[in-house]
């Protein structure tokens, strides 16, 4: 049963306080996650108009739902999203077929980037019906403030979802000083801080295309820049692709450049390094770093990203392509790197390819240790929440709309491109022997094969009709009650014991390991950041100043170091960069953002004693071995996780400016 969260709450804002003394927020997960492709996006924005994709609504009649008799469309602002337009396909007929209602995604990713949509609308007066973005850095305080979004109380009083996750919710209302349920925050999970969110598959690794890294010979890598010789190898070994184009090792894009070049962060997250401003931080506290310092993860990153543009390995389009047309060429076989599993196994491993012993893979380098997330027990409004608009025209249909994502089936039929949930019960997946099982449409669906949904699904192609949202929830290694068995399908039994392709076989014989966090957890080489729901506080408007002008900076001289003619012109670079940067008073950011990152840390201390307080010290030793949780200790996710995210959200919680009346 939900709780009250009237009763007391002036109370209970004070003991939250006491718990994390700053705000709350959240690291990425990068999250992004997720990320969409080539195909993905352009089928949203094409069909932004196309009725044959998108549900139905020309006559306005419900089907079969006599709740909401008057078709509406819905307008969606999302900071998480990559496509924008009308919500196409399958997904577009569940909403329809629910709530009578069509989503119009706004996305501010698609648009350009940065917070300009987001101001553009907000002095307009009108967000959106729905908003889906980060809570931290003053924005929600600014969003209730300027009357922008509208106190959800009364509508989800008989809401039996989202108040699974009160204590979450409670988490993300000490940013506004109102009374008041203004934000449901993403990622809630009842799972410990110190558990991994990320399940088999760390959100950032070394990837490499086995096959290739094979033809080679399995290199030994011993470290970052062992790497550089091996994918040498490794381009002469595969100098092609499936169709023939000239292959590289490397490629690179500057879509999600925020406060860094996007690109050069997940070297230093194999160290164990995540990004909170201008400041490297190490998951377990233990280092704190400036970006442009000479010896930092970051400069060591780009030293690495130059080292193979010099070699050879860098794809020459880097500079001018976007994040579709990268994509792509993963799908084709031409790039042999990748630094996450949800860009070169989602683009690349399909069942096909697999057989063939061919497909990306976790290649461990000795002395790395991989920054990961930990379950957010308080939720990760920080990084995204949902709202109500102030001028939406149904906000309890809304309201239900939102307690429908946190359901079980919500959760299941909505994460598909954030998570590794996995669609509707009966399409994708099925119970069979008290199980969840992938059908064979599943099969070929979520192991990238085009295939086209049947109609009285919706039509079009699985990919087409994937939530556009990109919206994430409850975390996927959550436990679904309903089945008994975590949401993320890559940790069923029924899915691992089907890794029986030649490239699995493979790895596994490498390695020794049945899955890459297998591996990584008994080679000590994984580094969980305590999730613990803090947000960074509200910047003054000197701070946001000079951090718009100091990571242009950063941005604008990491791309040329990267691609500097020789060493001499890196090093000349980069000191040039450092100089140019205390000229804009980089320092002041940096303390204020070193403050923050030490904040966070505490946060994170805080969250993990409260936890042991309120479910014993041994919890997380029990969780990982209980049957159903250690799903989520172990598990793989897939991760088609957040991709945009992780820089789209990296844009969200640096610099939000106060929306205008």
């Amino acid at each position: 049963m939900k709780t009250s969260m009237e009763d007391g709450k002036h109370e209970k804002k004070s003991n939250q306080r006491m718990l994390s003394a700053a705000l709350i927020a959240g690291t990425l997960a990068g999250c992004g996650s997720d990320n969409s492709d080539s195909t993905e996006s352009t089928a949203v924005e094409s069909t932004a108009g196309d009725s044959t994709e998108s549900a139905d609504s020309s006559d306005g009649e419900t089907e079969g739902n006599s709740k909401y008799k008057d078709f509406i469309t819905v307008d969606v602002f999302d900071s998480m999203a990559n496509y924008q337009g009308i919500q196409s396909g399958w997904f577009a007929k569940i909403v329809k077929d629910k709530f009578n209602m069509e989503l119009n995604i706004i996305a501010q990713n698609v648009a350009g980037g940065g917070n300009t949509l987001f101001q553009t609308r907000s002095a307009a007066g009108d967000l959106g019906d729905l908003i889906i973005t980060g809570c931290g850095n003053g924005r929600l305080q600014n969003l209730v403030t300027a009357g922008l979004v509208i106190d959800m109380t009364d509508y989800l009083k008989d809401a039996e979802n989202v108040h699974r996750y009160d204590s979450a919710i409670e988490t993300t209302s000490q940013l506004v000083e109102e009374d008041g349920i203004w934000a449901i925050p993403s990622e809630s999970s009842s799972n410990s801080p110190t558990t991994s969110s990320e399940g088999l598959e760390p959100n950032y690794g070394a990837y490499l295309r086995w096959d290739a890294y094979k033809a080679a010979g399995y290199p030994e890598l011993n470290t970052l820049e062992d790497l550089l010789p091996a994918l040498q190898k490794m381009q002469e070994a595969v100098p092609t692709s499936d169709s023939g184009k000239q292959t590289y090792a490397i490629s690179l894009f500057k879509d999600w450049d925020g406060n860094l070049m996007s690109n050069a962060k997940p070297e230093a997250s194999l160290y164990g390094y995540d990004e909170i401003g201008f400041v490297l931080a190490k998951a377990d506290g233990s280092d704190y770093q400036s970006f442009i310092d000479s010896d930092s993860a970051y400069v060591r990153s780009l030293k690495f990203l130059f080292e193979a543009n010099q070699m050879g390995l860098v794809d020459p389009e880097s500079t001018t392509q976007n994040y579709d047309t990268l994509f792509a060429k993963y799908q084709d076989g031409q790039i042999l790197f990748s630094p996450y599993p949800w860009l070169g196994q989602s683009a690349y491993n399909t069942d096909a390819n697999k057989a063939e012993g061919k497909g990306f893979m976790l290649a461990p380098i000795a002395d790395e240790c991989i920054f990961s997330y930990g379950c957010q027990v308080n939720g990760n409004g920080g990084n995204a929440g949902i709202m109500i608009g102030s001028k939406a025209e149904d906000p309890q249909r809304l309201a239900d709309f939102i307690d429908w994502l946190y359901s079980p089936e919500g959760i299941m039929e909505s994460c598909a491109q954030t998570a590794s949930t996995c669609g509707p019960e009966g399409l994708t997946w099925e119970m069979k022997d008290g199980e969840p099982v992938l059908t064979d449409f599943g099969k070929q669906a979520l192991y990238g094969e085009t295939v086209n949904v049947p109609d009285e699904w919706g039509g079009g192609t699985w990919k087409d009709g994937v939530s556009a949202l990109n919206y994430k929830a409850v975390n996927q290694l959550d436990v679904n009650p309903e089945t008994g068995i975590c949401y993320d399908y890559t940790t069923w039994s029924s899915v691992l014991e089907n890794q029986d392709n030649t490239l699995y076989a493979d790895w596994k014989t490498q390695t020794g390991a049945e899955t890459t966090m297998d591996y990584l957890t008994s080679h000590d080489q994984i580094l969980v950041a305590p999730g613990s729901g803090y947000a960074v506080p509200e910047e003054d408007s000197q701070i946001s100043t000079l951090r718009g002008q100091c990571k242009a900076s950063i941005v604008d001289y990491s791309w040329k170091m990267v691609f500097a003619s020789n060493e001499d012109e890196f090093n000349s670079l980069l000191a040039e960069m450092q100089d140019t940067l205390e000229g804009l008073d980089y320092q002041t950011v940096l303390d204020y953002d070193m403050e923050c990152a030490k904040a966070q840390n505490d946060a994170r201390v805080a969250t993990v004693k409260q936890y042991e307080e309120e479910h014993g010290t041994d919890a997380a030793a029990e969780e990982t071995a209980d049957g159903s949780a250690d799903d989520s200790a172990e598990a793989d996710t897939s991760a088609e996780i957040d991709t945009a995210a992780d820089s789209a959200d990296t844009a969200e919680a640096e610099v939000t400016e106060a929306p205008e009346e």
